[in-house]
């Protein structure tokens, strides 16, 4: 899965827009939306509500954990722990880049919480990657990968995945083969 894909899945994330228009409930595939009525917020997928913003049909209300001080508590909170914290949305990184490129003017203090979730991201990431190295320093044969999101395994798993690979194949060409009798001269 790359990271497009991993936004996609992001854009099914359900987010409070205020409309300005009247519509009647619409019938989707993959729920019932609305009535919308101007003023009045309704929940909406992130890609709806993009595309409404973009037609300037609603006004974006950015998820409640999306304020300086909550983000600042999770990013020191991350930073103390040496574990991974459950974040506030398992795309958190995704829904913030979307939020943030399409309706930044509906957000307060766009730039300080851009800055905060890559200060998060940062973190986690580094974490990942000390994990990362200890799991492959010590050998060990499995892992366990609470609270990681998906664009973050992401990242890192097609490099994990190859480092693994390789490292088989050195057991492999190391371990002596059962059925090869030495020479004895």
């Amino acid at each position: 899965m790359d990271a497009a894909e991993v936004e996609f899945l992001a854009e099914k994330e359900l987010v409070t827009i205020i409309p300005n228009f009247s519509l009647d409930k619409i019938y989707l595939i993959g729920g019932d939306l609305g009535p919308f009525n101007p003023g009045l917020p309704v929940e909406v997928p992130l890609w709806l509500a993009i595309n409404l913003k973009q037609r300037q049909k609603c006004r974006l209300i950015p998820p409640e954990w999306m304020g300086v001080e909550k983000l600042e508590k999770i990013r020191d909170h991350e930073r103390k722990e040496e574990t991974f914290t459950p974040m506030p949305s398992p795309y958190y990184m995704e829904l913030t880049k979307l939020l943030l490129n399409h309706a930044s003017d509906n957000i307060p203090k766009a730039d300080e919480i851009r800055t905060l979730i890559k200060d998060v991201w940062d973190t986690r990431i580094a974490k990942l990657r000390v994990s990362a190295d200890s799991f492959v320093s010590q050998q060990e044969a499995h892992a366990k990968l609470d609270n990681l999101t998906l664009m973050e395994i992401n990242t890192s798993g097609a490099f994990l995945t190859q480092a693994l690979n390789h490292m088989y194949k050195l057991r492999t060409n190391l371990q002596p083969s059962e059925g090869i009798q030495s020479q004895d001269f």
